[in-house]
């Protein structure tokens, strides 16, 4: 995610014609890059959604006899830090519409623990899991589907952690120049959406 030196609706581009450079201006297409991709992995947790619920359906008993009852008091803490996070992380983009850099890399930083505990909370989860991986199918997946969030949250982390180091430089991000910092917020808001539905399947139904 590079800072560009304009807005996110327009990118300005010099153009050789053999005669001396020009201006020309140009559509900037990143924000719509990124919604495909959100549209892109939507589908790929749809897909995960739509087999779990086709298991839960065709299955007689759902979880299966013998599976241990999930517990709901680490998950619930887990999920209140996540959702939370997204509160947070949007202080960041109210805080560089002020040109107020220091206050993004403030919001940024404490987002990044907060999900940085959701990971770990929820390693110490699978640490006391009473099922394994290939326990039965609602442990499959389960394990798969908190797995790959898990993993977006982790790649969610990266993001933030390449605006922090790219915000170091001197006017990289400012009022009119901050579409890294609109990505890996929007990003983040993505993640937690998808948690909520992954809790409400998983944990409450």
């Amino acid at each position: 995610m590079q800072g560009s030196t304009v807005n996110s609706e327009q990118v300005i581009a010099v153009s050789q014609d053999g005669h001396g450079g020009h201006l020309e201006d140009h559509p900037d297409h990143r924000i719509f890059g990124l919604f495909m991709f959100f549209v892109a992995e939507s589908f790929i947790f749809l897909g995960l959604f739509a087999a779990y619920l086709t298991f839960r359906a065709v299955t007689p008993a759902w979880p299966p006899e013998g599976t241990p009852e999930l517990e709901l008091l680490l998950p619930g803490v887990n999920s209140i830090i996540l959702i939370s996070s997204s509160f947070v992380i949007h202080k960041a983009e109210e805080a560089i519409k002020e040109n107020d850099v220091k206050g993004v890399q403030l919001w940024f930083a404490i987002t990044a623990a907060m999900g940085a505990l959701f990971l770990v909370g929820q390693g110490y989860e699978y640490a006391h899991l009473e099922f394994g991986l290939t326990t039965n199918l609602f442990a499959s997946t389960f394990y798969v589907l908190t797995g790959f969030h898990g993993l977006h949250v982790t790649f969610g982390l990266l993001l933030i952690g390449a605006v922090l180091w790219r915000s170091r430089k001197e006017g990289h991000y400012s009022a009119d120049s901050k579409f890294g910092i609109e990505a890996a917020e929007l990003y983040w808001h993505f993640v937690d959406v998808i948690w909520i539905i992954l809790f409400i399947l998983l944990y409450l139904l």
